[in-house]
This record gives structure tokens, C-alpha cells and sequence, in this order.
């Protein structure tokens, strides 16, 4: 990695961190280049403005969590559960996409960072609907929201139930097995 290149992910590491923190609005230029050990200019000269930046972060994240957790279109159930677990390993990502809903995008999508990144998603839904093995009576991109929003639903900055750091493992194996109950009745084909 060259240095122009350890220095963008020095700014990406902190801008996630101040954005998650803070939110777009909140979020402060001056905290960002501090913590990346970058002067501001430098962050303007690669990113743009912070609105700029605060897109190449959530593209950033986005991408990460694609990567992390491949969706298998055939085995929704387990795949919610995967989203789940790394929901509750990166809290950030969650907390990034609730920043977005809340200042950018409040009709609940994620907006252009999202790029065709769920292409591949909503590929891997209709190629299971068309086997048969998912109900072909929800369109892929709805079926996945609302798989993806019973993988939220015990995330750490959920408005929901909460799941805390210190929540016993019998716990978390108790939302495991009831994301997978949910998950596999909504996409049950009949």
C-alpha cells in the first residue's frame, strides 16, 4: 500500500468512526483529519466534501459487509443469520445505515452508494424463486429489505430490543434460531 493509499484508509477509518459516532451533520472535518493523522486539505483533495466523504464511507462499509456476508438466495434463512452475527461483530455498519435513513434518504433506501452491489442480491433471490425453493410471490429486492430488517432486529442500535455486549450466548442463540424460524417462513414457497 503506497502512502497516498495508507493515508485514504487512515481517512476512512476515522471518518467511519466520526460518522457512526455523529452522524452526517454532526460529524466534524477537523475531528476526522485529527484522528487519521491527515491535514484537511489532503481529505478535501481525496474525497471532496464531506457529504463526498461521508458516501465513500458508506460505500466503503457497504462493500465490506457484501464481502463479509455473500447472500446464498437458496438458504435466505442462514444467510439472515450470517447478517445477524456480523451486525453484532461491526456495529458500525448498522449505525452508518441508520445515519443515512435518518439525514439522507428517509424513505428507507440506502441511496446511490448502494451502487449495484444488490444486483447480485436480488440475482441470487430470482434464481431461487425460479427453482422453486423461494415464494416467487415477493419481488427480490422486497423480499430482501425484509430479510434484511429481521436480520436487524435485535442489532445494537435497533430501536427494538437491543442486544447488549454482555447478553449471554443462550441469548443470542435463542435470536439465531427465531431469525432463521421468520426468515424461512416468509420465503417458504406454497
Amino acid at each position: 500500500m503506497g502512502n497516498s493509499d495508507a493515508t485514504k484508509r487512515r481517512i476512512l477509518d476515522a471518518a467511519t468512526a466520526e460518522f457512526a459516532r455523529s452522524g452526517l451533520a454532526g460529524a466534524r472535518i477537523d475531528r476526522i483529519a485529527a484522528a487519521a493523522q491527515a491535514n484537511k486539505a489532503l481529505l478535501y483533495a481525496y474525497f471532496g466534501n464531506k457529504e463526498q466523504l461521508f458516501s465513500a464511507v458508506l460505500q466503503d462499509s457497504l462493500r465490506a459487509i457484501v464481502d463479509a456476508v455473500p447472500i446464498d438466495g437458496e438458504n435466505l434463512p442462514g444467510y439472515a443469520v450470517r447478517l445477524y452475527d456480523d451486525y453484532l461483530a461491526h456495529p458500525v455498519v448498522v449505525k452508518l445505515a441508520v445515519w443515512t435513513r435518518l439525514e439522507r434518504a428517509p424513505s428507507g433506501g440506502l441511496g446511490p452508494e448502494i451502487g449495484t452491489l444488490d444486483e447480485a442480491k436480488f440475482a441470487s433471490i430470482a434464481s431461487a424463486q425460479a427453482k422453486g425453493l423461494v415464494d416467487p410471490g415477493i419481488p427480490p429486492a422486497h423480499l430482501f429489505s425484509l430479510v434484511i430488517a429481521l436480520s436487524l432486529t435485535w442489532s445494537p442500535v435497533s430501536t427494538t430490543i437491543a442486544a447488549a455486549p454482555d447478553d449471554p450466548e443462550s441469548e443470542h442463540e435463542e435470536r439465531r434460531r427465531l431469525i432463521r424460524l421468520a426468515v424461512g417462513r416468509l420465503v417458504a414457497p406454497g
